[in-house]
């Protein structure tokens, strides 16, 4: 059997064509959008659960072709570009399950190139450093002779890019030593023609000088610019997120990307590995948790949201984490586990039963469109579920912290429920962020008691009772405003406003583009055209511990569509993050890119060339 599936954006609306050269009895169009779907034309809308949806359409002729018109349910979700076409479409019927071929996915490069950006001044790195005192003469060397483990580990992740080995015997003279007068992540190099030194603070700094020669030597031609370089970072948390929810990437995948973050010093990686659409931890405290939402699609507990097509993820097992954990231990990296509590919390319900309120007869939606994704507080089985839970993650994870979620409370959460409203009128708990505030509050200090430091996104500083409390570190998504907030109560704060930093969000309004919208459209220049400390929040500055990148899973249907998303944008994120003196703009940003071109392409990471 041979199926057609086009789709074209007509305004608001979405027209498919789906055809057969084998007649369809009693077929079904399965399919995903964004956000809930309005049909319009071609059938009867028969299922819907967030941002999936089956129409049940006429039968099919053999060489028929059936028309399917549909919208957003919310007319403020205006398609914007192929990515709000429909995903993961297949069809049901009484001669069985079809995938409908894919649409054409992915970033699309512009059909003109962008005109060539003259030679970026002075070195060409990012982060670009603290200090750099250039010498007029070059060392010609592509590997050192040394034996320093942190420089070995360096060395090892060249090679894992195919590129140059950067230790070899006979190499380069090259001198390390380590200095308790300098920082941690500092390091002071000096490159001259007879050979290079190193002094670092530790085992991270003797990292980052090799990690500045392996890319001065890509991005100079093979060669090596003499001068001296000292260097630090200006944030500790140097960060970039993942959601391995919406989409299941596969270990390999995330190996790739912490290697990536390696070059760009960043030092954080928050593993988002749970949320609405799956939970891919293996966890032994609640084995039905991830083998009932680990896949998604027909016949499964979740159905085909965000692309999910007839059946597709997977999860992450005990191996899988240690292997995470190593290679990124090896890049000086620390992995950050998220749970999502208490919303985005469908795939939970769907998997745990009895941890909302029977008696609820609320009628609250989440902004995806779920209906049921919240956990109650009020509800012990609530808790007798949690707190094993975060025990467990947090205990996998050696970085001493767990992130709890806490976004996207969807309005009227928990009016319906009486055991709720009699937990509030007991704690003197206002509305349902008096209420969310509590149970982040309870679940953050549970952690502290065994030694664990909460995160959580910005929501869980609302409350009328001071929120989560307990030094949690908050995640300011949104905007910048929440962070500035949270921070003058007395929260450490990384901030990652989706305006600059979401790399799932489309680089331009061109239709042809791919990615979400909903923040802005996120050119490379506007990862660095922002300030980390607002204008007129000096007073928080000591409280704004680090920068993050995220990206969000919603659009990816497999795991090398990231990539052009993430590259050439990372490096504005890496040098906000690091460079103390935030010496790279706009355009000096897309000079820097253009020289990190042939990198990208020697180490196969696809980037976006886009002007």
């Amino acid at each position: 059997m041979t199926l057609t599936f086009t789709a074209r954006l007509n305004g608001a609306e979405i027209e498919c064509l789906i055809g057969s050269d084998h007649a369809l009895t009693d077929p079904v169009f399965c399919f995903s959008l964004m956000v809930p779907v309005r049909l319009i034309a071609g059938g009867t809308l028969v299922r819907a659960v967030a941002g999936y949806a089956e129409v049940a359409m006429p039968d099919i002729p053999a060489g028929g072709v059936a028309q399917v018109v549909v919208a957003h349910a919310d007319p403020g979700f205006r398609p914007v570009n192929r990515a709000w076409l429909p995903l993961g479409a297949h069809i049901r019927a009484k001669q069985g399950l079809f995938a409908l071929p894919p649409l054409p996915a992915g970033v699309a490069q512009p059909l003109v190139p962008p005109v060539p950006m003259a030679e970026p001044e002075g070195l060409r790195l990012i982060p670009q450093p603290e200090v750099w005192r250039p010498a007029t003469e070059v060392l010609g060397a592509l590997a050192f002779a040394t034996d320093d483990p942190a420089f070995a580990r360096a060395d090892a992740l060249a090679r894992r890019l195919t590129l140059a080995p950067l230790v070899a015997v006979g190499g380069a003279a090259m001198a390390i030593e380590r200095s308790d007068a300098l920082g941690a992540e500092a390091y002071d190099l000096t490159i001259e023609p007879s050979g290079v030194r190193v002094v670092a603070g530790g085992d991270a700094g003797v990292f980052y000088a090799a990690i500045t020669l392996l890319t001065l030597r890509e991005t100079h031609g093979g060669s090596l610019p003499c001068g001296r370089i000292i260097d630090q970072p200006r944030f500790g948390w140097r960060g970039q997120h993942l959601d391995c929810a919406r989409h299941f990437y596969q270990p390999a995948t995330i190996l790739r990307l912490l290697d990536l973050m390696a070059l760009c010093k960043l030092n954080r990686f928050h593993w988002h590995f749970a949320d609405d659409e799956a939970f891919r931890l293996q966890v032994g405290c609640a084995p039905d948790l991830w083998r009932k939402t680990e896949f998604r699609g027909q016949e499964c507990a979740v159905p085909g949201v965000f692309g999910g097509g007839i059946r597709s993820g997977g999860s992450y097992s005990p191996a899988d984490v240690a292997q995470v954990l190593a290679h990124a231990a090896a890049l000086q990296i620390a992995v950050l586990p998220e749970i999502e509590v208490p919303a985005h919390a469908h795939a939970i319900n769907r998997a745990i039963p009895g941890l909302r309120d029977p008696a609820d007869n609320g009628a609250e939606v989440s902004i995806q469109g779920y209906r049921d994704n919240i956990l109650n507080p009020a509800v012990e089985a609530t808790w007798d579920f949690l707190l094993p839970l975060a025990d467990e993650v947090a205990g996998l994870f050696p970085i001493g912290m767990l992130h709890l979620g806490c976004d996207e409370m969807p309005p009227g959460a928990w009016d319906g429920s009486p055991a709720a409203t009699r937990l509030k009128a007991e704690q003197g708990l206002v509305g349902q962020d008096g209420l969310q505030g509590w149970a982040m509050a309870r679940l953050a200090g549970h952690l502290a008691d065994r030694g664990i430091r909460a995160a959580a996104w910005e929501e869980a500083a609302k409350g009328n009772q001071g929120g989560i409390g307990h030094d949690a570190l908050l995640f300011s998504w949104s905007g910048q405003g929440p962070g500035v907030a949270a921070a003058r109560r007395g929260h450490d704060v990384v901030m990652c406003p989706a305006q600059n930093t979401y790399l799932d969000m489309a680089h331009s309004g061109d239709p042809q583009d791919w990615g979400a919208a909903w923040a802005a459209f996120i050119a490379l220049e506007d990862t660095v055209n922002w300030q980390p400390v607002p204008l007129g929040a000096d007073d928080i500055a000591d409280r704004v511990v680090g920068v993050q990148g995220c990206f969000w899973s919603e659009f990816t249907t497999a795991d090398a569509e990231i990539e052009p998303m993430i590259a050439p944008r990372i490096l504005g994120i890496a040098n906000k993050a690091w460079d103390r003196n935030d010496t790279v703009d706009g355009p000096r940003l897309r000079a820097l890119a253009a020289s990190y071109g042939p990198l990208f392409d020697r180490i196969g990471w696809q980037r976006h060339t886009g002007a």
